[in-house]
């Protein structure tokens, strides 16, 4: 999937939404996508139509975990790991999926910007 800092070249060969299943859980990613109760234009439509139970989005640089009840999915924002923007620490989220469960996230730290 692309993002908005990408060239024509990257949007060409990449989708701008990914969808997929991983062990029995749909996921969904796209890169603004917003968060519960503040989703982007047509996100919480796609969630529901594909019943993903994961949605990964990114553009803010704030890392974010937060469970939507409502559409019952788990909302994953793993902050930045790129040296350019506004953040000061560069971060990443690991997690597993085992079956339906998603469990045992950590936020990893890659040092200052």
């Amino acid at each position: 999937m692309y993002g908005n800092i990408d060239g024509f070249d990257i949007r060409n060969e990449f989708p701008e939404d990914l969808i997929f299943t991983c062990e029995q859980v749909k996921v969904f990613m796209k890169h603004i996508g917003g968060y519960p109760n503040r989703y982007a234009p047509g996100v919480k439509n796609t969630i529901v139509k594909e019943q993903a139970k994961l949605f990964i989005s990114g553009h803010s640089h704030i890392l974010k975990v937060m469970f939507d009840s409502t559409l019952q999915c788990l909302h994953m924002n793993p902050g930045a790991a790129g040296k350019q923007g506004w953040h000061k620490v560069r971060t990443v989220i690991r997690f597993i999926i085992d079956g339906k469960e998603m469990k045992n996230c950590e936020v990893i730290e890659l040092g200052k910007r």
